[in-house]
């Protein structure tokens, strides 16, 4: 008897990230370092240099990599003049990540730091343009619990921003 076929295939999400870079070679260096990624496969154009599809898992997700094939349209976010999408990464350890990722060449868009919400949260970005936010759970917050702390952060917010009057005497 026949198996079934599943339409998603083995060890693939429903969704799975693709990202286009320039220079995928180095990419795929890039996140080893940065976020412990393995690669599981690579395959490179007729040209032996440029490579049309890798797989790289980083913890328990896949993500797809290739470079840019200007010619059809697929461009890395350094042609296209940035990346509006984020990519989030859950970890055990943020801090040993974020660290690992910022020795390899990422920079900080926001500082890790400790959130309303309950997770220690940072967002950077990759020398290849693409943005990851990593974040750990900390604490396990009930929904009332959030929106309290919301409030109180906004409210904290608000009373800390400096008053364009006050700040610019006549």
């Amino acid at each position: 008897m026949a198996r079934k076929k599943s339409p998603i295939p083995k060890g693939f999400r429903t969704i799975t990230p693709h990202l286009t870079v320039n220079d995928a070679s180095a990419a795929i260096e890039f996140y080893k370092q940065a976020f412990d990624a393995v690669e599981k496969t690579r395959s490179y154009a007729e040209n032996g240099v440029t490579i049309v599809h890798s797989e790289l898992k980083i913890g328990n997700s896949l993500i797809l990599l290739s470079d840019e094939f200007p010619e059809i349209g697929i461009l890395a976010p350094s042609s296209v003049g940035g990346s509006s999408t984020t990519l989030h990464l859950y970890v055990p350890d943020v801090d040993k990540v974020w660290d690992q990722a910022v020795t390899a060449g990422a920079v900080a868009v926001l500082p890790l730091q400790d959130t309303y919400w309950g997770d220690r949260f940072g967002k950077l970005v990759d020398p290849f343009g693409h943005y990851w936010s990593l974040a750990s759970r900390v604490e396990m917050l009930s929904r009332k619990e959030i929106a309290r702390r919301k409030r109180k952060s906004w409210r904290d917010h608000v009373e800390s921003a400096v008053d364009p009057d006050e700040s610019n005497p006549a």
